[in-house]
């Protein structure tokens, strides 16, 4: 259990993204399903790029 919250802690900041990211495509998405697929397409590009910014630190 321990290294399940201590895993939760330090993807906190990427689950929020994802999850932000997609609450946004799927609302878009309901207004027009192509705008939908193309916000999630460059929210998943855009997550990417933050990702490799990072640095990939995983100690």
């Amino acid at each position: 259990m321990r290294k399940l919250l201590k895993n939760l802690a330090r993807y906190t900041v990427d689950l929020v993204l994802v999850a932000g990211a997609a609450a946004v495509a799927v609302g878009a998405g309901m207004i027009y399903l192509p705008v939908g697929l193309i916000t999630g397409g460059v929210l998943a590009m855009a997550g990417a790029v933050l990702s490799s910014l990072s640095g990939g630190d995983d100690g």
